[in-house]
């Protein structure tokens, strides 16, 4: 199993795998197709979503290679009648296959919003289908726990956010990921020691009620953890009663006379009212000289709490957030989907638009081989343009949402950047600092109101009228 990349051609769906075949088998291998990743509604009430996991993007762009390996197994496949499911030829022809595929992609950290393209595939059809699962489970997760952390730094305002979720993620990799989109979407670090050594995020250090269990007094707990634990200590205080264990602390450390920058870090709540018990805590503390001692809380915070917290006047510093932001508790699962957009039979020749119909209106997909442009005003986003990309923007739009005509204006800017291109990557390998400051500036860069946590202001996605015309003709023809 450790030859095994996890990153290869095999990840994708089966049916992505008998699609490619049967193109193949139709002679339609040489056939170039333009896809698009997109999601179509807006995530946990809010009204925005922030770019993340180009990393495993390019880790699966730049592993895009059938193995012998790869190939024995897809021959062990059967049909219902026993025959093998793929010919000898196919099989051959999967072991010659390259990355022969252009892919862009929006920045990491970038803002992105309800049906705007954030990931352009172009090239071979088969290549490009086959890539369909892994891109998709490589975007969605990654955008999914990034959006939540941003959503929770916006609602803490000023408090720092430490992701503390390894203990409740759904498994080792889902919580080294979580660590890593926590840290881009503005946490301020993590508890996962794995992650901070791979990512280079911050580590917080915080007792757990078990140090207080193992000894004879919660008395004895606080002042042996402060005497041994290295710095930056969170004192757990709730193991038996809140205000009784923060007099046996002030005890402590009026007897262990500490230097200012010997004082414990903070303590942490984990339980009860945290208003009302963050106030006496604090009142406590200040009574007793111990101000500069910070107030942290947890037990399964998110956005929707920390904003509430924030607005009845809490007295807490610093929020640890573990199960709600590591799952993304109320949303489960980033709706992107990845859609043929053009189509053509060699690169010489011109593409041939396409888009999906239905009945339902939201799921009506745009034509083309598309750009996004972003129009700012002073630096402040007003509206997204898709158009087609090499093509300049016309004068009018259509908002997709709501059908209405509009005219963007201010400064332009594409957001789709070329990542790879025929088995060749084109970028740097994303930094998450990098990233970080990038999705930073984005929530800056959006007006308040769209920062909402609850009934956000919409931002405006737009079709450009050009794209909108050659979309409508497909819609009668």
């Amino acid at each position: 199993m450790d030859s095994v990349t996890h990153n290869g051609p095999l990840l994708a769906d089966l049916s992505q795998v008998c699609m490619a075949y049967s193109l193949w088998k139709q002679g339609m291998q040489n056939y170039q197709a333009a896809f698009h990743i997109y999601y179509r509604k807006a995530l946990f009430k809010g009204g925005f979503a922030v770019f993340a996991g180009l990393d495993q993007i390019l880790e699966i762009l730049n592993n895009f290679k059938f193995t012998e390996e790869d190939v024995d197994f897809l021959r062990t496949l059967k049909n219902l009648d026993e025959t093998p499911t793929f010919e000898e030829d196919f099989l051959n022809y999967l072991l010659e296959m390259t990355a022969d595929v252009e892919v862009s992609t929006v920045e990491e950290g970038e803002i992105i919003f309800p049906n705007l393209p954030i990931v352009r595939v172009t090239g071979n059809i088969i290549v490009a289908q086959l890539l369909e699962a892994g891109l998709l489970n490589a975007v969605n997760y990654n955008s999914l726990v990034t959006t939540k952390a941003a959503r929770i730094a916006l609602a803490g305002k000023s408090s720092p956010i430490w992701e503390y979720g390894l203990r409740r993620a759904q498994g080792s990799e889902a919580a080294l990921r979580a660590a890593r989109g926590a840290w881009i979407g503005g946490c301020a670090g993590t508890s996962n020691v794995l992650a901070a050594k791979i990512y280079g995020i911050p580590l917080i250090n915080t007792m757990s009620h078990s140090w207080v269990l193992a000894h004879e007094s919660e008395g004895a707990s606080f002042k042996s953890y402060i005497e041994s634990s290295p710095q930056q200590q969170i004192l757990v205080v709730d193991t038996y009663d809140i205000e009784d264990g923060v007099k046996k602390l002030i005890e402590v450390l009026d007897e262990m006379k500490l230097e200012e920058d010997k004082l414990p870090y903070a303590i942490r709540l984990d339980s009860g009212d945290l208003v009302e018990n963050s106030k006496i805590v604090r009142k406590l503390l200040n009574k007793a000289g111990y101000r500069n001692i910070k107030i942290a809380a947890s037990g399964d915070l998110d956005e929707y709490s920390v904003d509430d917290l924030k607005n009845r006047g809490a007295r807490i510093d610093i929020y640890c957030i573990g199960t709600r932001l590591v799952t993304a508790f109320d949303e489960p699962a980033l709706n992107g989907i990845y859609k043929m957009s053009a189509v053509r039979k060699t690169e010489d020749e011109e593409w041939q638009y396409k888009i999906k119909k239905t009945n339902d209106f939201t799921k009506i997909t745009n034509p083309g081989v598309q750009q996004v442009k972003r129009f700012s005003i002073n630096g402040i986003m007003q509206c997204d343009v898709v158009y087609e990309e090499g093509q300049t923007p016309s004068d009018m739009a259509v908002n997709l949402k709501t059908g209405l005509t509009d005219y963007p204006d201010g400064d332009g800017e594409d957001l789709l950047k070329p990542v790879f291109s025929k088995g060749e990557q084109l970028c740097d390998d994303p930094d998450i600092h990098t990233s970080r400051q990038k999705c930073l500036d984005g929530l800056v860069k959006m007006p308040r109101g769209m920062k909402a946590i609850l009934f956000p202001e919409p931002h405006r996605v737009c079709l450009d009228d050009n794209l909108n015309r050659i979309k409508n003709d497909l819609l009668r023809s």
